[in-house]
């Protein structure tokens, strides 16, 4: 393992000793959030513009993952139909009402928000529809990162019911490339992965104590194919993406 790898390897394994113990309170907060949803068989979804999506697909129809969550997936808030574009969509105005409205969100519901930054106005919009509607937002942010370049505007983690910050620096790199300023090694994706997967499977654990858990088998484990379809039958007519 060369020096930069390991040096990887140690941020990353440091920053999730240290949330560990910094968000164990937030993180019970969002928990029973998403369980008092659950109980009630609500939806919990999961947006993100650009690399934060990526929490949302992470949850989405996942083996050890729970049904009732939904992914917010829209092609131009996304990477695929065009980087560069998906970074003006964030930043613009009016545009996340049409996107969430035909997911159905309804009172009672949660969403959880992922933003790095935490300043965008697609995050910010996401959760004052979400409370318009009724629903309880958990924010997966940088405090730090929106602190240092707000400058007036309204961040994330002022507007959430629940904010989870994951401590992250400004930029999200966090290795030094020696003699050029440049900075490598970005941490958001695994550490929002990890936070997120950490409280489903909380959740997960108290729902079982009452018997009905939604968890996804993998496709390749005995008896998953009749699971699996049991939960897409219940959860899609409020899923569009199952």
């Amino acid at each position: 393992m060369t020096d930069i790898t390991d040096a990887y390897f140690s941020n990353l394994i440091g920053r999730l000793e240290t949330l560990k113990q910094t968000l164990a309170e937030p993180m019970a907060q969002a928990a029973a959030v998403i369980l008092d949803a659950a109980r009630g068989d609500k939806r919990v979804y999961v947006f993100g513009t650009g690399h934060s999506h990526m929490l949302a697909e992470e949850v989405h129809y996942r083996a050890g993952g729970l049904a009732f969550t939904v992914p917010v997936l829209v092609g131009s808030a996304m990477l695929h139909e065009g980087a560069v574009i998906s970074s003006v969509y964030e930043r613009t105005q009016g545009l996340v009402r049409p996107m969430l409205e035909r997911y159905g969100m309804q009172p009672g519901d949660v969403i959880i928000i992922a933003s790095n930054s935490g300043v965008n106005a697609a995050p910010i919009e996401a959760a004052d529809y979400a409370h318009e509607i009724g629903a309880k937002v958990i924010a997966i942010t940088s405090i730090a990162y929106s602190s240092a370049i707000a400058n007036g505007r309204r961040r994330l983690a002022e507007v959430a019911d629940v904010v989870l910050d994951n401590g992250l620096p400004p930029g999200d790199a966090v290795l030094d490339l020696e003699g050029t300023g440049l900075r490598v090694g970005p941490v958001s994706t695994a550490v929002g992965v990890t936070v997120i997967n950490a409280i489903f499977a909380e959740v997960a654990s108290e729902l079982s104590k009452s018997g009905d858990a939604p968890v996804y088998l993998s496709a390749n484990m005995p008896g998953a194919a009749e699971i699996n379809q049991k939960l897409v039958n219940r959860y899609r007519p409020r899923n569009p993406h199952l």
